[in-house]
Parts: C-alpha cells; structure tokens; sequence
C-alpha cells in the first residue's frame, strides 16, 4: 500500500498499542505499523512497581495482548525498530537501519524515560531505576531478605518500590529532598496519611535531605548527604520522576513545552501528527485549558482512543478526568482529577482507616478526589468524585465531609 493508505505509531507500550487496536476498532483498514524498539510486545508498566517485584507475576504475564491479536488484525508489530528520525515534508519515518516508511497519519506514543542520579558514584553497582521489565528483574534481584534499601525519591514509583522492598524483607529507608512527600500529586494530608504507613512499617523516611554522592568501590555501599552524614545500604533505587522523550519531535522542528505541544484534540502543528500519553503536554478544558502532562496508565489508554479516532478525521476534544491509581501494601489509592489545583480540602471518612479527600478550588469547584484505604471503602466515592469533577460542579463542604450524605445526590448539584 502506499503512504495515502499507512498509519505509523512511534512508540510500542500502552498508548501505542491501545492506539493500534483503536485504528482497526473504528474501521481503518490500511496499514497499521506500530514501531517499538524494546525487543518485546507492549505491555502494562504499573505492575513492574508492584506484583512484578514480589513475583506474583511474570513480565510475560503483563503483555497487553498476544501474538495472535497483533496477526488477526494485521497489525504490524515491530518490536526492534527504533525510529531515527521524522521527515515531515515527504511524511516518513527514518529507521536506525536506514528503513524508511510512509504515513498518511503519524501517532507518537514514545512515552517517558526516568531521570537518573547526576552524582559521583551513580554508575556503581546496585545504582537502579524503574521503567522497563529489565529494570524491573535487576531491582527484584535485590530484594533479598535481610538487605537495606536506599530509595531516592517520595514519588509514587518511590513509595511502590519502598512497599514491595519491605514485603520482601527488607530494611528501607527513604530519602527526599522535598518537604513532604508527592508534592505536585496529592494534598499533604493525603501524603501524611501514606507517609504514616510507611513508618508503621518500619520504613525509615527523611524528608529536606540533599544526597551529595554515592559511595563504593566497584559495588554502591552507602548515600552520602549533604550534611555529611552517610547511610549505609546494599542497593539503591532512584525514584524521582522522568522526562518526555521529545527527541524525535524537537530535531523534525515540533513545538516542544514540558512534551509535544498538541491541541484539544491531540493534534500538532502539523495536521498530519499526533501525540499521546506521557509525551503530550496538552489543554485540558475542566482546568481552564491549561497546559498539562499525565504520567499514568489510564491517561495512555484514554489518549490512545481519542488520537486514533482523530487520526481518522472525528475531530474529538479530549476531556476525559485524569485518574490514577497505586497500591502500597494493603492500602489503594485512587486520585481522579487534579488534586493540586485545589485551593482547601475537605476530608470523608469512609471507613475505619479510609478517607476520600476532596480538593476545592476558590470558587468552590470540585477538582480532585484522593482516596486512600481499602478498595470496597473508597472506590465508589471516588467514581462519583469524578463525575462531579467531569461536570464541573460547585458542591457543599459540609455535604462532602457528612458519610450520612449521600454522594450521588450531589450530582444534582449547580455546575459550571
């Protein structure tokens, strides 16, 4: 087929995978060619922080789909194809090996890379990040009972790893230069609650602290702050936090601001290319249009439908409530909205050790729902939290906070 009849998506994890299926679900029956470059089909990351590290799952076990879906829906997988670069006057995509391929459309799904420690002795051994399945069977190989920990970083990968290190025997400690935990995520009442059962667990956290180095021969022995002071460990893991991967988008001259510039419906500058999932920075319409950038599972698989489906002409505005989930020991979070646009929060107690915080902008608007507890005792508030964020309503407090009230009535309530 020629280029008029070929779809090309750059990046082959959820979004692009997700992306691909879309393409055929609504009917395009041209070529499909998705290019990934990690040796392996797509996959889910969110259980490589979790059940993966406690080995309740294999890597093989977190692929979205077999080989046979890719075949029946004459996708075309490539697993080892990394692109080179992007030529947008002729449409096509250059390959490492000098391949060239033509698109009608272009979806760029590269997603995120961790940012990885700039210190003396981050090369040593033991030194890890989490983002792929080789990080992943490197970090869990760690995980040895008896061992101590050094995590780097508060954030929700930090925190994941910190659970299932101490799940599997581990002594942890957990440093962050932050004041408090996930500072751009959560309302620190909701960071205090999971910080609180961390240390319950014997989880050792410090939070205002500089590392200034890693220390070791050939093998990391210890963290050395900035006050001097040096923490003893056996492995540690960097968590703070990861960046676009823009490179393709910059050098074939795209708008690039905190990830690829798209518009409301996932679209470039140039009509002919779209991005979606962590790459994308984009204006989202419940949050005045401003810019933003998700770096979650959900957001992925969202984008990837409303991307396909506009790469096929339906000219949708993605609009869809931000929700994101993480489990730490036998808790679950559940974040819908954008917490951090809150200006108070008010607490729900939904059961014994559950809560559902609820963030308010000045006008009264509810923008976020953080739930934290058990998953029967939370959900739901939860769910209905983001259909009153998705309708931009102005709710009571003292409803919010009242468990006699029900939330679904407030559904009722004054929109904007």
């Amino acid at each position: 087929m020629s280029a008029t009849d070929s779809m090309i998506i750059v990046g082959a994890g959820q979004c692009g995978a997700r992306a691909a299926h879309s393409l055929r679900e609504n009917g395009w029956d041209g070529t499909v060619t998705l290019l990934g470059d990690e040796g392996l089909s797509p996959y889910e990351r969110p259980p490589l922080s979790k059940s993966v590290l406690l080995g309740q799952r294999t890597t093989a076990e977190c692929a979205l789909y077999d080989d046979a879906f890719y075949r029946d829906r004459c996708i075309d997988l490539r697993v080892d194809a990394k692109a080179a670069a992007i030529d947008r006057a002729q449409r096509k995509v250059i390959l490492t090996n000098g391949d060239t391929l033509g698109y009608h459309r272009l979806l760029i799904a590269t997603g995120a890379r961790p940012r990885r420690l700039e210190l003396p002795g981050a090369t040593l051994a033991g030194v890890h990040v989490l983002r792929d399945v080789h990080d992943a069977h490197a970090i869990a190989e760690e995980l040895i009972p008896g061992r101590r920990i050094a995590v780097i970083g508060a954030g929700f990968i930090g925190l994941e790893i910190a659970s299932s290190a101490v799940a599997r025997g581990c002594e942890v400690i957990v440093l962050e230069a932050a004041p408090r935990a996930l500072m751009r995520a959560v309302p620190e009442v909701v960071a205090e609650r999971l910080v609180e059962e961390h240390r319950k667990r014997g989880v050792e956290v410090r939070f205002g602290v500089q590392v200034e180095r890693l220390v070791g021969t050939a093998r990391v022995s210890g963290v050395t702050l900035t006050d001097g002071t040096t923490v003893a460990c056996d492995a540690v893991i960097a968590g703070i936090g990861v960046t676009p991967r823009t490179e393709l988008a910059q050098a074939a001259g795209m708008d690039v601001a905190n990830g690829i510039v798209v518009d409301e419906t996932l679209c470039t500058r140039d009509p002919h290319i779209f991005a979606a999932g962590d790459v994308c920075s984009f204006p989202h319409p419940l949050y005045g249009g401003q810019m933003i950038r998700l770096e979650c599972w959900k957001n992925a698989g969202d984008q990837a439908r409303v991307a396909a489906r506009n790469m096929l002409g339906h000219g949708e505005t993605y609009k869809v409530v931000p929700w994101f989930w993480s489990d730490q020991y036998d808790m679950t979070i559940q974040i819908a909205g954008l917490p951090a646009f809150g200006k108070t929060t008010v607490v729900r107690e939904t059961g014994v050790t559950s809560r559902v915080f609820f963030a308010l902008d000045g006008d009264g608007v509810l923008v976020g729902a953080s739930g934290v507890g058990q998953v029967r005792e939370i959900a739901r508030e939860v769910r209905i939290g983001q259909e009153l964020i998705a309708r931009r309503a102005r709710v009571d407090p003292r409803s919010l906070a009242d468990s006699n009230t029900k939330l679904k009535s407030l559904l009722t309530m004054e929109t904007l």
